[in-house]
């Protein structure tokens, strides 16, 4: 039956205005996978799936005309930005269609008297940064992939990054401001939200609409400066990260390495063995004051000058989920967690690697919670297999972490564990036979 569904569908796409059907082998290959292969269990239950169809609209028209399609013939119907997400945010679980919005990526509207911008979901965040920096305006939030990643990806898929030690989250409020979605119905609808009824889709992998176009916040820009500083001691190195961040300084970046993830990733922040060091952003008014921080504790102090954004080597390609991505380049048996730290954070950190040994790396990250200073923690795991990874989660929550876990399909077992109604609701109103990604939001299932 499915078979027939799918000839039918193929045969009704070929004819939409505007649509490119991509439907080699290697194409349908490539468009079901993004990188969970960050993590083994996610590779072993993600392998086999893939999409029995990719398109590609260049119009919003095209797009409700393949939901269109997708609702009559019962297809699922998969989105994918820029495929650069870590835990099969955008794999097809089910087959069917997955839509590639990479077409629709015009900047519609931007409004200088409040800095919002108005902007359609494929558009790539750097193609937007750059515009915005014409403005003398700069993104408030962007995941270390911010050269290959998509807005609409991002917001979708993504929940915080570069900018988080300032700005918190993706789904604090203020950040998404609005959406234009379509839903997936016969005939669909093409709705304007408000920042209130867009909320229950950030951050719900597609489940619960199409994005189109987001309307988003932005910040005034600051020509960030590059600073390193480095470490002997893990408590010295931690403590002025905390110094750091409650400075009156403007940050937009803040890491922590523990000294063997520093000998491994490139060394385009410069050489250092056996040194535990801070990555910094900061405005340039704050260079003289991290000089001072680092020389009070006896710490080096390194100033790379200004972010170069033209060549893929700045700080912010060493941090966030970047620095998985390098440490594995070294060495696939390496994977990762997610989790915001308690305070104080030593004890958690210092308890952990005494029972770990070096199959626990650290790798912070300096974040805004609700309006609070914290510590996330993407610690580098080594893979000694799924119940000696179950052990080191387990210990992690006893200890009081919060833990992301991202070795899990759906959304909410990847955040806090819990079901949004808000989130279940918008899939009933714009996709209420369930086409939409299937299979990622628990609250439906």
């Amino acid at each position: 039956m499915k078979e027939k569904r799918l000839k039918e569908i193929t045969f009704e796409l070929e004819k939409i205005p505007h649509l490119e059907l991509l439907e080699s082998s290697s194409d349908r290959d490539k468009f079901s996978r993004d990188f969970f292969e960050y993590s083994p269990i996610l590779t072993s239950q993600l392998k086999g799936c893939r999409a029995d169809i990719v398109v590609r609209p260049r119009t919003v028209e095209a797009l409700s005309s393949v939901a269109s399609a997708c609702a009559r013939h019962k297809i699922p119907l998969t989105l994918r930005g820029a495929g650069t997400g870590n835990y099969g945010q955008s794999v097809p679980l089910k087959g069917g269609v997955v839509m590639l919005m990479s077409q629709l990526n015009k900047i519609r509207n931007f409004d200088s008297a409040t800095g919002t911008v108005f902007v359609e979901s494929g558009c790539l965040l750097k193609d937007l940064e750059r515009e915005l920096l014409r403005h003398g305006r700069q993104l408030r939030l962007l995941p270390s992939t911010w050269r290959s990643a998509s807005v609409g990806g991002f917001v979708a898929g993504g929940s915080g990054g570069i900018g988080s030690v300032r700005w918190g989250f993706l789904r604090d409020p203020g950040h998404l401001l609005g959406l234009e979605i379509v839903t997936l119905q016969d005939p669909p609808e093409i709705l304007q939200l408000d920042e209130k009824s867009a909320e229950a889709l950030n951050h719900a992998y597609g489940t619960n609409g199409i994005f189109t176009a987001l309307k988003i916040s932005t910040a005034p820009a600051v020509k960030w400066q590059e600073v390193t500083i480095d470490c002997s001691d893990w408590t010295q190195a931690l403590s002025l990260l905390n110094t750091c961040v409650r400075a009156a300084v403007d940050l937009h970046l803040c890491s922590l390495l523990e000294n063997k993830i520093v000998e491994k990733i490139p060394s385009w922040s410069g050489k250092a063995i056996g040194k535990h060091r801070l990555l910094i952003l900061v405005a340039p008014d704050g260079v003289s004051t991290l000089n001072r921080l680092a020389f009070k504790v006896g710490a080096k102090f390194n100033f790379l000058g200004p972010e170069n954004y033209s060549n893929g080597t700045g700080l912010r390609e060493l941090s966030w989920n970047h620095t998985t991505l390098h440490m594995r380049a070294v060495d696939s048996g390496w994977t990762y967690l997610q989790m915001l730290l308690p305070c104080p954070e030593l004890s958690v950190l210092e308890t952990l690697k005494s029972r770990w040994g070096d199959d626990l790396l650290w790798h912070l990250e300096a974040v805004r919670q609700q309006g609070v200073q914290r510590i996330a923690a993407l610690p580098l795991v080594r893979w000694r297999g799924k119940e000696s990874l179950d052990k080191l989660m387990k210990e992690c929550k006893d200890l009081g972490a919060i833990l992301f876990n991202p070795h899990v399909i759906t959304v909410e077992d990847g955040g806090l564990g819990v079901i949004d109604a808000d989130q279940v609701k918008a899939k009933q109103d714009n996709d209420p036979t369930g086409l939409l990604n299937p299979g990622k939001l628990r609250g439906w299932l």
